[in-house]
Order: C-alpha cells, then structure tokens, then sequence
C-alpha cells in the first residue's frame, strides 16, 4: 500500500472508529489512530486467516476494525487512571 492509500484508509477508518468508540483526538489523532489500526486489524486479520476482499473497501474495513479494538484498549487504560 502506498503512503497516500495509506494515509486515506487511516484518516477514514480513525475518523469511523472515533464515531463508534466516541473518542475525541482530533483529526490528526484519527489518523494516527487509523493508520495503527491498519497494522493491527491486517495482523489480526491474517492471524485467524481471514479475508475481506483486496479492494480500497476491505482496507478500510479492516483497518476500521484495528482501530475500534486499538481505541477500545486505550479506553480501558484511560479508565484505570
């Protein structure tokens, strides 16, 4: 993926899991938050063998997911303080 792709899918995936988590980061905290969550939803997702589909979609979808469970953790820590 290349660094333009990258940053869109971060910045739309971080600004959807800003949404449903309901964080506020900011913009470039979404996508710091959704770029991460690409990582992290591509490592999952090859973990357990499975696949979305290989189009600009299932990136978003994925790193969508990776950024849910990212904040979801960061989350859990805010709360321990």
């Amino acid at each position: 993926m290349n660094i333009i792709t990258l940053l869109i899918v971060g910045l739309v995936a971080g600004f959807l899991a800003d949404k449903v988590v309901k964080n506020s980061f900011g913009l470039l905290g979404d996508l710091i938050v959704g770029v991460i969550g690409s990582f992290i939803g591509s490592w999952l997702f090859g973990q357990l063998g499975l696949s979305i589909g290989s189009g600009l979609i299932g990136e978003i979808i994925i790193a969508f997911i990776g950024a849910v469970l990212l904040l979801l953790i960061v989350n859990l820590f805010k709360r321990r303080n």
